[in-house]
């Protein structure tokens, strides 16, 4: 019995036009019946001159002429899902896109024709290819100019037993910077201890790093090794050291000349055999010049000096930085999340980072907690990353169109309308950039 032909209701379409995903529907003589907004932008044809063809006609996927899937699935009564393929859109260009067929049934179960979904994976593409060009060293990821230079001298550093200090706000990687060039280090075999001082008060402090004997104070019962003794032969990270009172100061720079430090309640001195990474969100110099922290002690760490820049002056690291933490998690929690959707990354653009790399990776995992399909959408995002009419728009099932495009606006002034910096900053070719401008008719100086 021929497939009847199928009935593309008012209901029907405005389901298919709110879907991110390209749909399409084929009678019983494989025409094109009906063709979503996201078809559309996809293969670059419209739907007026989509509709009534044939479906190879206006797809022109890989596998069309020798081993249709839609054909497949109308043959065998089975659906297929995400298989890769090809396809070449109206302008002629060919991209990836991943599609699922499934037989199109009425509410008793009678054959209507065949039904595809398809993914763009031109970003994915992309971001791959990002990810191979990128610089990575450890579990850094950049392809910002100042970080690759970092990263470039990383190793020097690393081979040389020279105290050095590593400045950048909070959450710029300050912590991992020391832990790569430890690993990189001869010392790698040995502990990395890490001690952030600005969290301890001197007593506490003091007592963390040297150690203490049986009776040096009250409660004081046993010995115990400080985090001196803990990172012997390896590093110890001092973070925050900014922070660190002028009396600590003193007792610091005092081991870091004699390399030898007493625990607490002993007279005995002990050989220190630690190379010492301190680290800092403030200014040091700034600190030095206002007398609140001592110049003697600056010269000390001071030998060699990395600037980590914050993360939003390296934005076009978040579609690398967002991968990586996908990746992670993935692993982590067994999830098999593919990435963030194009709307997601335009929004983490034009977020002002005050937490840094540290606010994106939480953001990240933020989003796994809420996510339950394979894409990260933006309602998948903490609150404070969305503008409140964002959100409000999501809840109540609006198009995130406006959103997109003041994201792109904004990227496009951001980087002086270069085109090219703009879609590497939002994690898409320079294609699909010139697709969204004019589909938001975004005014663009010549």
């Amino acid at each position: 019995m021929r497939p009847k032909k199928i009935d593309s209701g008012t209901q029907t379409e405005a389901i298919l036009e709110s879907v991110a995903d390209g749909v399409f529907t084929v009678d019983g003589d494989w025409r094109i019946t009906l063709f979503n907004r996201a078809a559309e932008e996809i293969t670059g044809i419209a739907r007026d001159e989509a509709v009534g063809r044939f479906c190879w006609e206006v797809l022109r996927a890989s596998v069309c002429e020798n081993d249709c899937v839609l054909r497949r699935t109308m043959e065998t009564g089975q659906p297929l899902v995400n298989l890769p393929i090809f396809i070449v859109r109206g302008d002629g260009k060919r991209i990836p896109i991943s599609v699922s067929t499934a037989l199109l049934k009425d509410a008793s179960g009678e054959i209507l024709g065949g039904v595809e979904t398809f993914r763009d994976l031109s970003l994915v593409e992309e971001l791959r290819r990002e990810l191979k060009d990128k610089r990575s060293l450890g579990d850094i990821v950049s392809k910002n100019p100042k970080m690759i230079e970092l990263m470039e001298i990383l190793p020097r550093i690393a081979e040389s037993e020279s105290t050095f200090l590593i400045e950048g706000k909070s959450g710029t990687g300050k912590e991992i910077f020391a832990r790569v060039a430890h690993e990189l280090s001869a010392r790698s075999g040995k502990p990395f201890v890490a001690l952030n001082c600005g969290a301890l008060p001197d007593a506490l402090l003091e007592s963390e790093l040297f150690g203490y004997k049986a009776g040096a104070f009250t409660d004081a019962r046993t010995d115990r090794p400080g985090r001196f003794a803990a990172a012997q032969g390896g590093t110890l990270f001092l973070d925050e050291i900014g922070d660190v009172s002028h009396a600590m100061q003193v007792k610091l720079l005092r081991v870091l000349q004699e390399r030898r430090y007493e625990p607490l309640g002993s007279t005995d001195s002990v050989d220190l055999d630690v190379r010492i990474i301190a680290a800092t969100n403030k200014n040091l110099k700034t600190l030095v010049k206002k007398e609140k922290f001592r110049e003697d002690l600056f010269y000390r760490i001071n030998v060699v000096r990395m600037v980590l820049p914050p993360l939003a002056e390296r934005r076009e690291d978040i579609p690398l930085l967002v991968e990586h933490f996908v990746e992670r998690f993935n692993r982590l929690q067994s999830r098999f999340i593919r990435g963030a959707t194009p709307e997601t990354l335009a929004t983490l653009a034009t977020h002002d980072w005050p937490g840094n790399v540290r606010e994106l990776e939480n953001a990240i995992e933020h989003a796994f907690i809420l996510c339950q399909g394979d894409s990260i959408e933006v309602g998948h995002l903490p609150e404070q990353l969305v503008p409140r009419e964002t959100l409000h728009a999501v809840g109540g099932g609006s198009t995130l169109a406006d959103l997109e495009a003041r994201a792109i606006a904004q990227s496009l002034e951001r980087n002086n309308y270069k085109r090219m910096a703009t879609a590497r900053e939002l994690g898409i070719d320079k294609n699909t950039l010139r697709r969204k401008i004019l589909k938001y008719n975004i005014s663009v100086p010549r």
